[in-house]
């Protein structure tokens, strides 16, 4: 991600800039960044992902969306683009739009070097600020790692990761399990180094 120049905005301003621009940005508190463009891995990953959660969560009550949907974080002031994200419908639009969502139960990241540490530390604790979030799942593309939270009754947030490509993914929030291989099919490690 890349800095816009150091001038603040409200969030009504980045939504004039935001709808009318070829690229797509985040708002974070005031903050305008250029999102840049992933790599073949993380974008096989994300439909990899997106896809599996579409079939097995078809006619069910609820919606998947990938990469390109919007979501409003209120309590953060950030908006986002998720690379995966399920939401439970009906879906809730941020006051006076229908291109924005809140309401995420579920929400996947693919890791890249640039954004790790902000996905795993100051994302993660902005999504849990929204009040239907339940899981967030971190898909490491430079090798088969995936780390898995989700939230407990008491708002505590359990922990746990997997590498080996015959382990299921069982989501918490959501009705389905995915296997790390079908996660990570057709994902060349080698391409990226």
């Amino acid at each position: 991600m890349q800095l816009q120049e150091q001038r603040y905005y409200s969030p009504e301003e980045y939504l004039e800039i935001e709808v009318n621009s070829e690229e797509r940005h985040e708002y974070i508190d005031g903050q305008i960044i250029l999102m840049t463009g992933g790599t073949p891995n993380h974008n096989q990953i994300a439909l990899n992902l997106s896809g599996t959660l579409n079939f097995l969560l078809k006619r069910q009550p609820y919606r998947v969306f990938v990469t390109d949907q919007r979501l409003w974080v209120p309590n953060r002031r950030i908006h986002t683009y998720p690379d995966v994200m399920v939401v439970k419908t009906p879906l809730e639009y941020q006051e006076g739009r229908r291109d924005t969502l809140m309401n995420p139960v579920f929400i996947a990241e693919v890791l890249s070097k640039s954004t790790k540490s902000y996905d795993r530390d100051e994302k993660f604790a902005a999504y849990r600020t929204i009040p239907n979030f339940q899981e967030y799942v971190l898909i490491d593309q430079y090798k088969m790692h995936v780390e898995q939270y989700f939230k407990t009754d008491n708002n505590k947030w359990i922990f746990s990761e997997y590498e080996d490509e015959e382990v299921t993914l069982n989501l918490a929030s959501v009705p389905c399990q995915v296997l790390l291989a079908d996660i990570y099919d057709k994902v060349d490690f080698n391409a990226e180094e």
